[in-house]
């Protein structure tokens, strides 16, 4: 332990002077909130949500997609796609099948239902990630995603394949 105890910061002096308001994790919840709330306005309450909307965008994108790599296209976690996946077959959006090269993995795609509610989606989508980038000015708006996206990868953990 070192003897000069003036330098050290208590837990306590740290909570003194902590701004949650300029957290950074504070503010990419928050962020993260009023995201999910401008969606669900725009989409209504009644539609897709946000996560599956990119489960159904990433199975349109690429059909046949695995569910091993609709995890990682999509962020998800492995337990949650798969919870979410068998809702969405018993809703009649996706259909499951295993792939002729290799028989334990499912291959996934949309059901002509799915991709009706995935089109009904998109006016609202686009009119929530409208209003998530408004209040950025234009000139700086692809930077702020550039930077989002350096977030990402620098911190999400890399999925052995």
């Amino acid at each position: 332990m070192s003897g000069d105890t003036t330098t050290q910061r208590t837990a306590t002096d740290v909570l003194a002077e902590f701004d949650l308001h300029s957290a950074p994790g504070h503010l990419l919840r928050r962020c993260q909130q009023l995201a999910v709330d401008l969606y669900t306005m725009e989409v209504g309450a009644d539609g897709l949500t946000p996560r599956q909307f990119a489960l159904l965008l990433a199975i349109h994108q690429r059909a046949g997609i695995s569910q091993v790599d609709l995890v990682r296209e999509t962020g998800i976690d492995r337990s949650t796609v798969a919870e979410m996946v068998a809702r969405l077959i018993k809703r009649g959006l996706l259909v499951r099948q295993r792939t002729e090269a290799d028989r334990r993995t499912n291959a996934l795609a949309l059901t002509p239902e799915g991709e009706r509610q995935l089109l009904a989606a998109v006016p609202g989508v686009m009119r929530a990630q409208d209003r998530i980038m408004q209040p950025i000015p234009p000139a700086k708006r692809a930077e702020f995603i550039a930077l989002l996206q350096q977030i990402i990868e620098a911190l999400e953990p890399r999925q052995q394949a």
